[in-house]
């Protein structure tokens, strides 16, 4: 039987689940087959490209345990797209008419690797898929199991991806604080921007956490800080359409009221009108390797605060991001217990020569299973006829409607 060597790699976006699915790739290996090697490539698919990887030491599978205490990645994140070859050249990745996959491939052959674990989302996992196909289509013998991250859960067809609910409580202890500043000025309105380009999962996950989490406050009748003030006002995700006008006339309601208003809002709400408003302003918007919309320079929170902070007669009114405290955090015990069972089956699937992503499949009644690569894509939207979605809407006291 020919050698077994394993290689992993984390890339894309940080999610509260790459340090511990490090882990406990390297703590199951250990386990079930001691004797295979393992490598960890530097900054995703960057470090495949340029031969720059990490071994894996006794030492460091015996204190692999400890990187479930920690948020980030151990060995690094990149965004880099193998059938990108411009921008590859342009990143000094490859030379100038080479293919990224064939040198991602010779690379992976002369390292000896015979398994390759991807831990990412959908653009880290569909780039996986690229590169099985052309292993698969050129003669190489290598298997690749990817395990599904992302703080939007928008992978399909999986239910739900590494990371997610840490996010949304991480986020939600983020904004208990934030939501403090509603005394520090007569009429403040406070955006919260929580991460999700084209899902609103993550935002209404967080405004349900941060819902449960303050339910049960105690609170001295007559003053400020009270139930009112630790409420949400809005919340806004890229699969409801927007009325501005009934809104601010809402929000405006609120504000004369109470004196303040709070709105969560993803940062993909109005994402495209947002472009396209800026592009017909003669605007360049600039674009990753993927073709996506560099989020963080659009500010949706921003365009949220300007539209409404006059029309509610705001006399302070501030947006504040959970985004990267929120995606940097340890993975809670929930997302433990979920990234176990899933590193656990890509160990056993990759031993099994099954390539694909491990995900609870929503196709197969939540069965887990690894998941053809084929059928992994991007841009799932948030089922917004969710009860527990209904449940928070009724709690805010806001109409849904519908995109």
């Amino acid at each position: 039987m020919a050698k077994q060597k394993v290689a992993m790699l984390t890339a894309g976006g940080l999610a509260p689940c790459l340090s511990s699915a490090v882990g406990g790739l390297i703590e199951r290996y250990s386990d079930v087959a001691p004797d295979i090697e393992l490598v960890a490539y530097r900054s995703g698919y960057q470090g495949v490209l340029l031969g720059d990887s990490i071994k894996i030491t006794a030492d460091m599978r015996e204190k692999a345990p400890l990187l479930h205490r920690y948020g980030g990645s151990p060995i690094g994140n990149s965004r880099v797209k193998l059938t990108n070859a411009a921008d590859c050249v342009k990143r000094g990745l490859v030379k100038e008419g080479e293919n990224p996959l064939r040198v991602a491939a010779e690379r992976l052959a002369s390292d000896g690797v015979t398994i390759l674990h991807t831990i990412g989302g959908d653009d880290t996992n569909t780039t996986a898929a690229d590169l099985a196909a052309y292993l698969a289509a050129n003669g190489y013998n290598l298997t690749v199991v990817g395990l599904p991250k992302t703080v939007d859960n928008d992978v399909v067809p999986i239910r739900q991806s590494l990371g997610a609910w840490t996010a949304a409580e991480v986020g939600a202890h983020f904004f208990d604080n934030v939501s403090n500043e509603q005394t520090a000025a007569p009429r403040t309105l406070i955006i919260h921007e929580v991460m999700g380009r084209h899902c609103g999962w993550l935002t209404a996950a967080t405004a349900r956490a941060y819902l449960q989490r303050t339910k049960n406050y105690e609170y001295v009748d007559g003053m400020m800080t009270n139930a009112k003030m630790k409420s949400i006002d809005a919340v806004y995700l890229p699969e409801m359409a927007f009325d501005l006008d009934a809104e601010a006339a809402r929000l405006k309601e609120v504000m004369d009221r109470t004196g303040h208003a709070t709105v969560f809002v993803s940062e993909g709400a109005c994402l495209d009108a947002i472009v396209a408003e800026r592009e017909a302003a003669g605007e360049t918007i600039k674009r990753d390797a993927f073709g996506h919309v560099k989020i963080d320079t659009i500010n949706v929170g921003g365009w949220f605060q300007k539209q409404f902070a006059g029309l509610i007669n705001a006399e302070r009114s501030l947006v504040q991001k959970s985004g990267y405290f929120a995606r940097s955090a340890p993975a809670n015990g929930d997302d433990l217990r979920l990234i176990q069972s899933m590193t656990d089956l890509a160990v056993e699937s990759a031993l099994n020569k099954v390539s694909g992503v491990t995900g609870h499949d929503e196709a197969q009644n939540g069965k887990l299973r690894t998941i053809e690569f084929p059928r992994i894509k991007g841009g799932k939207a948030f089922d917004v006829s969710a009860d527990w979605f209904g449940e928070v809407m009724d709690t805010i006291g806001q109409k849904y409607r519908g995109a």
